[in-house]
């Protein structure tokens, strides 16, 4: 079940968020290994993405509307996004074993998965607002 029940300082409860947590640290254990050169280029993007994805979850906690967490969720969204393609990149240039790079991809296969859901969920949570009916028809003309 998709929690999406948050208030300030619930972020902790969230799995999508601990679990980008640890898919972070995973993403820095693994960069470890890849060249020197690619510490300012490859690297720093790497993990720079990874952290944006528990980073903006948090952030969106912390934001005042269920419109916002879900912006927030999105961003984080599009970061483990980038990071799918940074991880295919490096796997090949060979920066990483193809068995770890599979590991890491289907964790973050499955957090992907788990965001889209939350954004789903809070989304319907938040009702849209709705138009204003007319109270006659000469009011649509501004009469």
């Amino acid at each position: 079940m998709i929690k999406t029940d948050v208030s300030l300082g619930s972020v902790h409860r969230l799995e999508i968020w601990r679990d980008g947590l640890e898919l972070a640290k995973q993403i820095y254990t693994i960069t470890k290994t890849w060249p020197k050169e690619e510490l300012y280029g490859l690297v720093s993007r790497a993990r720079r993405s990874s952290i944006s994805i528990p980073s903006n979850i948090a952030e969106g906690v912390g934001k005042a509307s269920r419109k916002e967490l879900a912006r927030f969720a999105h961003i984080a969204l599009g970061s483990a996004y980038e990071l799918e393609t940074l991880l295919r990149l490096a796997s090949s240039l060979g920066y990483s074993p193809e068995e770890t790079v599979a590991l890491v991809q289907k964790s973050l296969n499955r957090l992907t998965r788990r965001k889209s859901a939350f954004i789903r969920k809070t989304a319907s949570d938040s009702p849209e607002p709705q138009p204003r009916k007319p109270e006659s028809d000469h009011e649509n003309f501004g009469n």
